[in-house]
């Protein structure tokens, strides 16, 4: 039966600029004209037509889909598939979905697919990526363990934090009156300190290296869920082709032969038994298993570092470009989060992780901040370890998951105001600091965020710190702010600038 033309639906469709204008209305005619039999498996997710070739793709727009994953789960639930060309996805959404998926049955849905573009730029090596299995629960355990032994969760990490924070400082007091655009320095901060642990050293906020390492990933993250990445894991046939997502490659072998220079200097200037930092841990790992290395290799320590420094250094940077923005919008608030702050560190000289027990609205605050930055949208796709059900649906191994959190962020009947920026969405009737069920920003369950225990740290020192500091204002000249975010693996604010005025805490 041949499938009827739905102009609103045509409409939804971004191309890349280079197709031409005939090639598009080529292969939307043929893709609405060609007659079409269901390819979904008996007791699939529903969900939008499958056509030849395409799968789903001219339903979604593929500059950003948000809207589009809302609209079609107004049409077909909160579990429903679509095709990534002539693969099968299945996307979930809402809190009770995502949680039976993520860690009632986490063993089920904690796979990775194995033929998508982020495979291909990361070769499947490091730790995001990699598939379930002893590879990945080696290498986790790993990465958690080192970690905690440099300091995560502990006064170590902390004067970590605060050395790079006293240049965050140096910098604001240099533009005091003046306006910055605050996203290198941000950037550049969160950098450092998971450079510190990796690396056991930190750039300058003007050295070339850094600059070229964080545009290397900002571009990547954000081809790896844009319209290119998409037409990549959509048409094999294309992969070799000169086409801009040949960028992403190019970027990932930059960052892959800084991260291989670094660690050969480790290697001639390391003393075994004594790590400075993750890398030589690494090291005397691979040393210590001598020829039985097991999943551990010189190779998978390049991507391994470079996975590392990706968790530890997006989610926060790009938390906080999105929280300063919304505290110069929202002054009444910013202002309320310095009355507290200056309470609690009244006679101190720094603040503590332990001064957010303190500080309910100023947690509230911060939790808001990433609930609304909603800084990895889609998560990581998942995929199906084995043929398993969700929500009454059979799902067969193999099947990619894409895990919606801005679904679960922006729940109705989950948040008391879900579409709003709001720190009452964390505060209970007695002003309390209360986290909801929903607050998933680092997705959950076994594939949790490797970053989330320094990035919630960082988020809170630096946060209290340079409120505590300074008053933040959104320029006079700067017009109306667009709080509308640059869609990709990690969400992040449009560009903007802002003003800083010392304060004197009360």
């Amino acid at each position: 039966m041949a499938i009827k033309y739905m102009p609103e639906r045509m409409e939804k469709v971004s191309w890349p600029r280079t197709l031409t204008t005939k090639g598009k209305h080529l292969s939307s005619y043929l893709c609405w004209k060609i007659p079409l039999k269901s390819k979904r498996p008996k007791n699939f997710p529903p969900g939008p037509p499958v056509f030849p070739i395409l799968g789903t793709i001219l339903q979604l727009s593929l500059e950003n889909p948000l809207k589009d994953f809302e609209r079609l789960r107004k049409s077909y639930g909160d579990v429903y598939s679509i095709y990534i060309g002539q693969k099968p996805a299945v996307v979930i959404n809402g809190l009770k979905a995502i949680k039976e998926a993520m860690v009632t049955k986490a063993a089920d849905f904690a796979g990775r697919p194995q033929d998508l573009f982020i495979n291909d730029v990361t070769k499947n090596k490091g730790v995001i990526m990699v598939d379930y299995g002893s590879n990945w629960r080696e290498h986790r355990r790993f990465a958690l363990m080192t970690l905690r032994n440099f300091g995560l969760g502990k006064n170590s990490m902390e004067d970590r934090i605060h050395e790079e924070i006293k240049y965050l400082v140096s910098t604001l007091e240099e533009s005091v009156g003046k306006t910055l655009s605050p996203r290198v320095m941000f950037h550049n901060a969160a950098s450092n300190i998971i450079c510190q642990v990796l690396f056991a050293r930190r750039y300058e906020y003007d050295d070339v290296l850094i600059k070229q390492i964080v545009q290397c990933f900002t571009e990547n993250t954000k081809m790896a869920n844009g319209p290119w990445a998409m037409l990549y894991d959509s048409f094999p046939i294309i992969r070799n082709l000169p086409l801009p997502f040949q960028k992403a490659f190019q970027n990932m072998e930059t960052c892959r032969n800084i991260t291989i220079d670094l660690i050969n200097e480790h290697k001639t200037t390391r003393v075994p038994g004594e790590p400075r930092d993750f890398i030589d841990c690494y090291l005397d790992e691979l040393e210590k298993r001598g020829n039985d290395r097991s999943s551990f290799s010189d190779d998978q320590l390049i991507m391994y570092s470079l996975d590392l420094y990706v968790a530890g250094t997006d989610t926060t940077s790009n938390t906080l470009l999105t929280g300063f923005l919304y505290l110069m919008n929202y002054p009444h608030i910013q202002e309320k989060c310095q009355q507290e702050i200056d309470q609690v560190l009244q006679g101190k000289d720094r603040a503590s992780f332990e001064d957010r027990h303190k500080m309910p609205y100023t947690q509230a605050v911060i939790h808001e901040i990433q609930r609304i930055a909603n800084t990895v949208p889609l998560s990581v796709f998942h995929c199906t370890n084995r043929d398993t059900e969700l929500m009454g649906y059979s799902i067969p191994k193999g099947t990619a998951i894409i895990e919606n959190l801005t679904s679960v962020l922006n729940e109705e009947g989950q948040w008391k105001f879900p579409h709003e920026f709001n720190p009452e969405n964390f505060l209970d009737v007695k002003g309390e600091f209360v986290k909801p069920e929903a607050f998933m920003p680092f997705s959950a369950g076994p594939r949790t965020c490797l970053g989330e225990g320094l990035a919630r740290m960082e988020l809170f020192l630096m946060m209290v710190t340079l409120l505590h500091k300074f008053k933040f204002i959104w320029p006079e000249d700067a017009g109306q702010p667009d709080f509308t975010p640059v869609f990709g693996i990690t969400m992040n604010p449009k560009p903007y600038d802002m003003k800083v005025q010392l304060r004197m805490p009360q």
